[in-house]
């Protein structure tokens, strides 16, 4: 076998995989963004598993994602593959590791000629498309497996999908950690002061209907390559387009303006041709018709222009990916990603925020901060920074009128929101469950658990919101901390950081505002006042 070197976040998902398996956890998922060796590492974890003496699955929908899946184990390995595909079985023959089409296994008549125990593993590539049938039928099939799916691109709302079949997500890799860590180069985005109406555009299983955003986009395209020409000179350019015919015409519409652009879509006869000559420089743009999302590698792209707006944010971040590999040769140091002012007054869509931002109100705001200064090219990190203490500062804004509020009303317990924002605890303000028990409603213990501790148990949503109170409750407790009711008490008052405050400095307060017929002292100033030092911080309380 090969030997190979996994980058450290690659061999943390390397071990958590197998300490799933290892543990009983047979169905697992890893999450790594594109362009950050998601295939170098299940290549290590397919290695182990034959070291253990297992045979192995791969599993894509794609005959390109199989054949460099085979290509990558092969180069870091030293494994070779059979392949289950078409007219080829992997039956009779003595390799461990077998790359299999989801199209060619799901028939009933292939899988019958496998006992469901043949596989003691199954690797699936591009996940996120596992929870459809033609996946399922090959997966109950093989039931005893263990099972890794890997992917790069899925949302939270995907993540839940995938939590109907998978039972826990070993290992999460994001942009932002690879970004910063300089695995892949920053990006750039490029908000364009032209506006495209699609507002008339049709909706189609959850996203925009492709034939009409043809339609829609046409009228633009000269606009579009005007724009290109101001903005994408010099670079390597890939434009995604809905529809062959839209790409097509664009490609024309770009070679009448300078550039040295091709087309690419399923039905070329010369694609790998057409690719290689774009990899080679012989021309500077490539559209497509949505063919290059998945399974695409061209280091040297310096520029994604998305002309097929989309609801859906894993199909953005494929788009956004073929552009964000390094490639030290060319000297790119960032990608360029263009955007357009889309105009849709019924549906969210994708833009760059997209990318970054987990949450909702952040990406709301930064894209709008985005569409105020067209023309800019912003680092989305930066831009995700400033919106995200944009909406820090909103929220504290209305946490401020929720205390005012409370100070009128006599509620004993604590609400979770203010609390989490009180003790600047940011795990449970953006707290999201993912998968099965994490999700479901609280118990009767747990609530109980929780209002003895002085939170209130109506507002807190899922088991796993609970759990994270708990554990929190409990730590604080441990380091001789604040309790709800007393930061409670002390910020009604106005007193400032109470979270940070330990037991003894609140109960000190209070018994002085007590002794005072709870009136604050006039010799104390809530906004300016800090606690005295504890001389001995008391390890247990309450």
């Amino acid at each position: 076998m090969g030997g190979m070197t996994l980058r450290p976040y690659q061999q943390e998902a390397f071990e958590h995989v197998f300490e799933q398996w290892d543990s009983g956890t047979h169905k697992t998922l890893v999450v790594m963004p594109t362009g950050t060796g998601k295939t170098i590492v299940f290549a290590k974890i397919v290695e182990e598993c034959v070291r253990r003496g297992c045979r192995v699955l791969i599993m894509a929908h794609r005959g390109e994602l199989l054949d460099q899946a085979a290509d990558k184990i092969l180069k870091s390995t030293g494994l070779k593959c059979s392949v289950e595909k078409a007219g080829k079985t992997c039956l009779g023959e003595w390799y461990r590791v077998v790359v299999g089409s989801v199209q060619t296994l799901m028939h009933e008549r292939r899988l019958k000629k496998f006992k469901p125990d043949y596989f003691d593993v199954i690797i699936i590539d591009e996940a996120h498309h596992c929870i459809s049938d033609s996946y399922q039928r090959v997966l109950q099939h093989f039931s005893g497996s263990d099972v890794l799916g890997v992917t790069a691109t899925p949302d939270r709302a995907d993540l839940k999908n995938l939590g109907s079949y998978f039972e826990s997500l070993a290992f999460e890799y994001t942009m932002p950690q690879a970004i910063k860590s300089g695995y892949l180069v920053p990006i750039k985005a490029l908000t364009v002061p032209l506006q495209i109406d699609i507002s008339m555009v049709g909706i189609s299983a959850g996203d925009f209907k492709v034939g009409e955003i043809g339609t829609a986009l046409d009228p633009y395209l000269y606009q579009i390559a005007d724009k290109m020409v101001e903005y994408c000179a010099g670079r390597k350019t890939i434009v995604f387009l809905p529809l062959i015919a839209t790409s097509q015409k664009f490609m024309g519409i770009l070679n009448e303006r300078g550039f040295v652009a091709a087309e690419v879509n399923g039905s070329s006869q010369d694609r790998a041709e057409i690719l290689q000559d774009f990899e080679d420089g012989k021309y500077d743009v490539l559209c497509n018709s949505m063919l290059l999302t998945e399974g695409y590698d061209c280091p040297a792209v310096d520029c994604i222009i998305v002309l097929r707006p989309t609801k859906s944010r894993p199909l953005y971040a494929q788009m956004v990916g073929r552009g964000t590999r390094l490639s030290p040769d060319t000297g790119k140091d960032h990608l360029l990603l263009i955007d357009f002012l889309w105009m849709t007054e019924r549906h969210e869509l994708c833009h760059p925020a997209a990318l970054i931002c987990d949450d909702e109100d952040v990406a709301r705001r930064m894209t709008m901060d985005m569409e105020r200064n067209v023309g800019e090219a912003v680092d989305i990190e930066e831009a995700e920074k400033r919106a995200a203490e944009e909406v820090v500062e909103e929220r504290e804004r209305a946490l401020a009128a929720e205390l005012a509020a409370q100070r009128r009303k006599k509620s004993r317990l604590v609400d979770p929101l203010q609390y989490a924002m009180s003790i600047e605890a940011i795990d449970l303000t953006n707290y999201k469950p993912i998968f099965g028990p994490e999700a479901q409603a609280p118990s009767q213990a747990q609530k109980d658990s929780l209002e003895k501790l002085g939170i209130r148990a109506d507002s807190v949503e899922t088991s796993g919101q609970a759990d994270r109170l708990l554990d929190t409750l409990h730590d604080r407790k441990m380091r001789g901390l604040a309790t709800p009711k007393q930061i409670k008490q002390l910020e009604m008052r106005g007193f400032q950081n109470v979270g940070t405050w330990s037991f003894e400095q609140a109960r000190r307060l209070i018994d002085r505002i007590a002794g005072n017929g709870w009136r604050t002292p006039r010799d104390l100033n809530p906004r300016e006042y800090i606690p005295p030092a504890d001389p001995l911080r008391a390890l247990r309380f309450w």
